[in-house]
């Protein structure tokens, strides 16, 4: 659960500083460790979210919920830094600014990209149904089918980046329902030519 604005109850001088929190300049970086650098005017502090501290004398001396804390919490919470067990990442598709837990191996997708084993799909440019039965890996200028080639070396593929990371797939005609998928024939795509069902329209 992402931390609040006001991690301590009330105390004097609370309302002055989170006043300041959300007014004042100040530039969130988050570190690899889970904490983050704070830049301020006045100086540069490490801010401990989960331990709510701070290395600000406000905090140190005082033990106050000092304004780099509450602007840490309120960046967190308006997603505009990574909550601390999460990393800024970005779709391996569109770019799209993501955060993931720190030791999530990727690559990373958006809601829109992302497809699991067992997802039904349509192909972009030939149509027909398959069933996604395997997680996104390597790029499509490394990925290497049974033929030898580059999935990006696909003529039906050169509408796509070869950054995107390849998905194999089955399509459902060649399913037999005695043998199931294991024996139907794979193909890889990259991930973004593949149309979840539930957008079959677009």
């Amino acid at each position: 659960m992402a931390p609040t604005a006001d991690p301590t109850p009330a105390a004097p001088g609370d309302e002055d500083r989170a006043s300041r929190a959300r007014t004042e300049p100040m530039t969130v970086r988050p570190l690899r460790d889970g904490r983050y650098v704070v830049e301020t005017e006045g100086g540069t502090y490490v801010v401990d979210l989960d331990a709510r501290e701070c290395t600000c004398p406000d905090h140190a001396i005082r033990g106050a919920t000092c304004k780099h804390l509450r602007r840490v919490a309120i960046d967190v919470t308006e997603g505009r830094a990574p909550a601390p067990d999460r990393r800024a990442s970005a779709c391996a598709v569109c770019g799209r600014r993501l955060f993931v837990p720190f030791h999530d191996p990727g690559p990373t997708l958006c809601d829109r990209h992302r497809l699991r084993p067992g997802d039904l799909v349509r192909d972009r440019e030939r149509g027909g149904t398959l069933v996604v039965v395997s997680d996104p890996g390597d790029r499509a200028d490394e990925h290497r089918t049974a033929e030898g080639r580059l999935v990006s070396d696909y003529a039906t593929n050169a509408r796509y980046g070869g950054h995107e990371p390849v998905v194999s797939a089955v399509y459902l005609g060649s399913v037999r329902p005695d043998r199931g998928l294991a024996t139907a024939r794979r193909y890889e795509f990259p991930v973004s030519r593949l149309v979840p069902a539930e957008r079959l329209e677009e």
